[in-house]
């Protein structure tokens, strides 16, 4: 079910969690738990401004602090399901390294990171189709609920796995930033677009159709 069919699900409103303790910007959490920082709640509180006057029938977020804090921000007061399975990747024994720690610490490693892209398995670390398969089964159950709109505030692998899941759409490089916005809606014809409107200024954002990269969370 974890495919392009859609069941009652009519628009998604994806958000990344903002800047936490330790710069998620330049570091590599996945499974770490860190806070948001006070610049990532100033980047979740912009965002919410961004989707004001959005109405949602539920909000979902991680175990993460970062995810259910940022959750908490863009839907003061509105109950927040938590998914285990929307946590971000595990990046093993690089967890909270910067790029430049990682090529100093383990330079054989980096050079078969930098040349296998998306096949590359970070050291100790989680395996992408395992990550896929797992944002899959919570989707499955944000389905399963029967609602037609849902907020989901969580990490850049897993907006960036759950649009293409749910679109079939690929975010360009880099993107969502920290407190990013995607919106992705379900025409009468059944497709789904990005967008509120599907011709707004968030198509541009997001890139469509540019392979995912890996990047800190």
């Amino acid at each position: 079910m974890s495919g392009l069919a859609a069941g009652a699900l009519r628009r998604v409103i994806l958000v990344r969690h903002g800047e936490t303790a330790g710069q998620s910007s330049v570091r590599y959490y996945g499974a770490t738990d860190v806070p948001l920082s006070d610049e990532g709640r100033a980047q979740v509180r912009a965002a919410r401004d961004r989707i004001g006057g959005e109405t949602f029938d539920a909000v979902w977020a991680s175990t993460l602090c970062r995810s259910w804090e940022s959750a908490r921000i863009l839907a003061p007061g509105h109950p927040i399901q938590l998914e285990s399975d929307f946590r971000e990747i595990d990046f093993g024994d690089w967890e909270g390294l910067t790029a430049e720690e990682i090529a100093e610490v383990d330079p054989a490693g980096h050079a078969r990171w930098q040349a296998e892209g998306l096949d590359f398995t970070f050291p100790g670390g989680e395996l992408r189709d395992a990550l896929r398969a797992r944002v899959g089964r919570g989707l499955d159950r944000i389905r399963a609920t029967g609602v037609e709109s849902v907020l989901v505030a969580v990490h850049k692998g897993v907006v960036r796995a759950l649009l293409e899941m749910i679109t079939g759409h690929t975010l360009a490089p880099g993107a969502p930033e920290l407190g990013g916005v995607v919106h992705a809606s379900r025409g009468p014809d059944g497709s789904w677009y990005t967008g509120r409107i599907g011709s707004d200024a968030s198509v541009s954002e997001v890139g469509i159709g540019i392979p995912m990269e890996s990047g800190p969370r």
